[in-house]
Formats: C-alpha cells, structure tokens, sequence
C-alpha cells in the first residue's frame, strides 16, 4: 500500500444467530428442558455461554506482567455481519433484554462507523425456501424486513437465507422485495467471482442481487477446525490468503453465531483477538457487506447450482428425502419424505380454507397474510379474520428447517413442528377433527429410528396437550388466587383473564380477541393432588375438565409449587433443620429425607406413635420436590406396615401406594 491509498484487502466475518423455536403453540411458553441443566432451557444456556459474551468477549491482557488479567472487553458485533433469526429475537427481547439491547447497539455504533449497518436480516421462519410456494416465500421474505425494520430502525440492506438454501425463485422473492445481497457458499455457484467480489445475479424477471461467496475452507476450520482457538493463528491465516492481481480483494468468512462460546467454549475470545488483531494492520480492512458493496458494486456475472444449500451436500434434499446427510451414522431419514409430503398436505388445506373463509371478511387475503405483524394486535379485523391469520402462522412455523434437520422423527424439533401443525389445525374451525385425522394417516407412513416411539401418528399424537389452552389458562388462574395471590396477574401465556364471579371466568385470546367463558374450581384433597375443575359456560354441549397441577402451564405451576413448599415446610421441618439449611449444613431435600426417615421408627412395636398427618405432609413435601422415597424410609415403611400393631398397621395401609409398596389386598389383609 502506498502512501494515501486505501486498503486492499477487506474482511468480512459473519455471524448467523439462531436457535429452532422452543415454544409451545399453544400458550407460547418454553418448557423446561433437562438436557439443558442447570439453565431452564437451551435457549437461556446458549444465551449464557454465547450471545451474552459476544457481546462482552474478554481480550486477555499480553503476559508475564498482567497473565490472567483482561485487557478489554468489547462487543464483537460492533466489527462483524450478523443476522438474528427473529423468532429468536422473540426470545432475547423478552427473556435477555440486556443482551438483545447491546446486538442493537452494535448495529447502531458500526452505522455510525461506516456508514452501513453490521445487521442484515433473515425470513422470519428458518424454512427452506426453495421448498416453500412463492406465496409462501413471500410471507416470509416479507415478514422478516418488517422484524428487521421494527428492531433496528432501518431497511435491511443484505438478507440471509435460511441454510444458505436457494434457487431462482428465492432470489427473485427477495430482490423484488428490495435486499441488495445475500451470502451463499462456494459450491452454489457455478464459477465464484475472483478475489472473493461480489457475484452479479440476474433473476428472469430482470431483478439483481448481489451474491458474496464466502471462503469455504476458512469457515469451515473456525466452524469446525483449529481456528476457533487460537485468534492469533485465525488472523494470520486471513492475511496469508492472497491478494487479487488488481484491485480489492474480499475476505469473507460465515459461521454460526452458536461457533463463538456455545460449540467452541471461549470461542468470542478467539473472535475479539482476531478482530483487534486485524484491526492493527493498516493494510486491512474489517467491514461490513453493505459497506464493501456500497465502494465495490457486483460486476461479474454469476451462475447458480440450484437448489442448493451450505449444509446439504444434495442440494435441499437433507428437509425431504434420505439423502445420507446426518449426524447420527446409525440412524436413516426414510422418515423425511412422508413427514414433509403429509405437512405439505396440510399447508394445502389450510391454505384453501384460509382463502374461502377469508375472502369475505378481508378486501385481500394474501395482502393481509403478508401485512399481519407477528408482534401486533390487529383489533380492528373481525376475530374470524385473526383465527384465520393465526392459522395460516402456524402453518408456516410447521416448516421450520430443523424439524427436517436432525437425525430422528421423535426429537424435539421434528415435535416442535407437528405441535404447530396441531395448533393450525385447532384455528381451522369445524373440519378440525377430519384434518387432525387425515394428517394422523399420513404421518403413519413415517417412522422413528427408535422401536418405541413408534410411527408419526403416535408422534404426533404425544405432542397434543391433555387440555385446551384456554382450559389450562382458566385453571392456573384460578388455582394462583387460591394458594399464591400476590403473584396473580390478569396473562396467562396468550390469554387475558378477567374474573366475572367466584367461579366463573372470561379468557380472551389476545391476538385473536376470541372470548371463552369457563368456571374454574380448586380442590386440594388429602394428599398434593391439586384438582382444578373447569366446567365449560352456555356452551350447547358443556365439557367438564379436570385438572392436575402437572397440568397447569409452568410459570403459574412454579408459583403453586412455590407456595405449597412453604406451607408444607412449615409443618415438616424443625427449627433446628431449617437452622442447619440456612448455614449450608445440609441442603433441602436431603433435609425432608432426614423428616422421613425420622418419623418412621426402627421398632415396629412403635408404630402407633407416629404422627400420619405430619407423615403425609412430609411425603407431600418430597413429592414436591420430585424426589423417590429414600430406601431407608421405605424399609421402615415396610416392617412397621406388615409387623406393627394391628391398629397401627390399618391406619398406615393407606400410605402404602405413596411408599410403592404393593400390600396384599383382602378383609383380613391387615392382620397379615
């Protein structure tokens, strides 16, 4: 470089944030997830080990003087590309807001910088495009700008597409709808462009679209090789590629978001070292796509492979068929294909229901689809019209590219899939029923890897809820101002609730505005079983439902649970336990094991000393806590049941079953 002139060599890393949805439709909550402990779910997990230190990466200071102290700490979405799928964003706003602010504050500060924003935006479901209808396409093209336009404040320049997965079609979706770039890998084009440029697509129609190829064996030994942990050898390696015979050259690297701190622990470590060490170089440039095309417009003619995707070595077919591509080598994909024939089945259905019913009551059905905010309440359309919005979201949250991706029918994002299926179903109306059954059939044809899950059918049928949601809204409500009502709030998931009397309650969807009227009743028998009974109000053929606490939705279950532990701790635990709990002698559980085992005396002569009421309780208590009964409590159990006092022994059978104890049944089964 001579004096004056600009940097040759640009460098553009981009990070892809997402995360397959883990809501449930029904009253749009994450469950709890255990493989994700001791976090609540996946989400909050990958939050903690990644999207929270992206944008706070340690730079560790240089030693001997300052070894294992931190130099700075710094954003790294400030200096790279980065897209977050908005189903995520979802997420972030409402479970990380902390988090989310700083990815918008460094979209904000690299405006600032160059000019042009770091963020580009994504379709709103992470469904493969080249398999959706164009009609579909563009709902989703459209739905993710105005994400993108309401969260940053801008139009998105660039577009990610799900798994890099295009044809013709895509690209033309979304150059109509004004993205000037997408990323795509090397081998989706036939001949990339020199010098890592700009590729210049020219859709039938006559629309451009600039396509930036990204280095594929530098991405892959970040994503997957030696790179990820040593910033230092990752910038080196960017600065030996080699220069173009004339003119700039464009380094360009794309990796899952989930690469820095989630697959690869202090992976952002690597990221920031890299990004400050590059940031030294006066020859280098560390950009954004936006900026470099805005200084270097696509001039070289590029030919697509279509369809075509970065992690289907077959094109798109790791969403249909079994191609072979996996992570599991011991598993086949025969259930792909009839998985994705029967959810297209269905998405022809509602489609054509959505457009009969809709017609009349909307001056543009699909208009409507493609104007209808996922964050928005569009109360002035009549509540037929929003079910009918509603349904057809649901329908395209059923194609979310993970349910495809991994290697069996009954994992969690396959269910994930038919759990949205099933709730665009329940938004049909009266055919719901023949759809449900029809779509059962079809998925027959699919079948798990594991023996015991069985085939789609039962798959999706275990994916159904016991209850309504509305139903479930009524009863947490209801079950919350009996033993918690300083925590009582008038939301439940999607619902708005409003008390009309003692019993009776009014639950209003509130995207839809649809109104149920229910009577909710709590019962608390002997023993934890929480029974709330929820009658249904001037319906032609009321239904009676009842329900346990298991299955309430989780936040209002955790309160109850909550509550119900300090009322029955207070008559299990002694003060002396609670005094050795608070000074860490022992912890809770092994402290209501201790009570049990305690009250159970070694003698059975002894039996008829024990106190049942504070032994139920205690069993409450365990139960509670999801714990077994302790062996030793249950041996005592045993002897005093089978060799105590006659007397004693009568009033104990009762507690047999809580014991797990089987005891003969008989007019004399006592006496035995």
């Amino acid at each position: 470089m001579t004096g004056g002139s600009l940097p040759q060599r640009s460098v553009v890393i981009h990070a892809h944030f997402y995360q397959p949805p883990r809501e449930e439709p029904w009253l749009e909550l994450v469950e709890r997830e255990a493989g994700a402990a001791p976090y609540h779910d996946w989400n909050h997990k990958i939050e903690q080990e990644c999207y929270r230190a992206v944008v706070a990466a340690r730079i560790p200071a240089p030693p001997p003087a300052a070894e294992g102290r931190i130099a700075r700490i710094v954003n790294t979405l400030e200096a790279i590309s980065f897209n977050v799928g908005p189903t995520l964003v979802e997420w972030l706003e409402r479970e990380a807001p902390d988090t989310w602010a700083a990815m918008l504050a460094a979209d904000r500060a690299s405006r600032l910088r160059r000019g042009h924003g770091n963020a580009i935006a994504m379709p709103y479901h992470h469904l493969i495009l080249p398999l959706a209808s164009r009609r579909d396409k563009l709902t989703e093209v459209r739905w993710g700008i105005a994400d993108f336009r309401r969260h940053f404040g801008r139009e998105p320049a660039g577009m990610w597409l799900p798994e890099t997965a295009l044809d013709e079609e895509t690209l033309d979706v979304v150059a109509a709808e004004g993205i000037r770039f997408t990323i795509v890998a090397p081998h989706q084009v036939v001949q990339p462009p020199p010098a890592g440029l700009p590729g210049k697509y020219v859709t039938t129609s006559g629309r451009t679209l600039a396509l930036f190829v990204y280095d594929g064996p530098l991405s892959h030994d970040v994503a997957f090789g030696p790179l990820i942990s040593d910033g230092e050898r990752w910038s080196a390696e960017i600065l030996a590629r080699p220069l173009g015979a004339t003119g700039p050259t464009l380094i360009s690297l794309a990796t899952d978001g989930e690469t820095y701190g989630h697959h690869h622990q202090f992976g952002e470590m690597a990221l920031a070292t890299t990004l400050e060490r590059l940031g030294r170089d006066p020859e280098v440039r560390v950009e954004n796509y936006a900026s470099f095309l805005a200084r270097h417009p696509a001039e070289h003619p590029v030919e697509l492979v279509a369809p075509s995707s970065w992690s289907c070595a077959h094109g798109v077919e790791r969403w249909r068929a079994d191609c072979g591509c996996r992570t599991r080598p011991d598993t086949n994909q025969a259930w792909r294909a009839p998985l994705r024939e029967a959810l297209d089945w269905l998405a022809g259905e509602l489609h054509e229901r959505f457009l009969v019913e809709a017609t009349p009551l909307l001056k543009d059905p699909w208009d409507a689809r493609d104007s209808y905010s996922t964050t928005g309440l569009p109360s002035h359309l009549p509540v037929r019209a929003r079910e009918l919005l509603e349904m057809e979201r649901h329908a395209l949250g059923m194609f979310t590219s993970c349910g495809w991706f991994f290697d069996d029918l009954a994992g969690l994002e396959t269910v994930v899939c038919l759990r949205y299926a099933a709730r665009a179903i329940e938004w049909a109306g009266p055919q719901a029923n023949q759809l449900g059954e029809e779509l059962g059939r079809r998925l027959a044809l699919a079948v798990s890897n594991d023996p015991s899950k069985g085939t789609g059918r039962e798959v999706y049928q275990r994916a159904l809820p016991r209850h309504a949601a509305e139903v479930r809204a009524a009863a947490a409500y209801a079950a919350l101002r009996v033993f918690a009502p300083a925590r009582l709030k008038p939301v439940v998931g999607p619902y708005l609730v409003e008390p009309e009397g003692d019993d009776r309650l009014r639950i209003q969807h509130r995207r839809t505005g649809r109104a149920s009227h229910l009577h909710a009743q709590v019962g608390r028998p002997a023993t934890l079983a929480l029974v709330v009974t929820v009658a249904e109000v001037d319906a032609e053929h009321p239904k009676t439902h009842r329900l346990e606490l298991a299955d309430l939705p989780e936040p209002e279950r955790d309160e109850i649970r909550r509550a119900l532990r300090q009322e029955l701790r207070a008559g299990v635990l002694s003060r002396d336990e609670e005094t050795r709990i608070a000074e860490g002698m022992m912890t809770f559980r092994h402290a209501i094991a201790e009570a049990l085992i305690r009250q159970l005396p070694a003698d059975p002569a002894a039996a008829g000393d024990i106190d049942l009421e504070r032994l139920a309780l205690t069993l409450d208590l365990l139960a509670l806590e999801e714990r077994a009964v302790p062996f030793d409590a249950q041996t005592r159990y045993y002897r005093l049941v089978t060799q105590g006092p006659p007397e004693a022994r009568r009033a104990l059978r009762g507690l047999a079953e809580r014991f797990g104890i089987a005891l003969p049944r008989g007019p004399d089964a006592a006496h035995r």
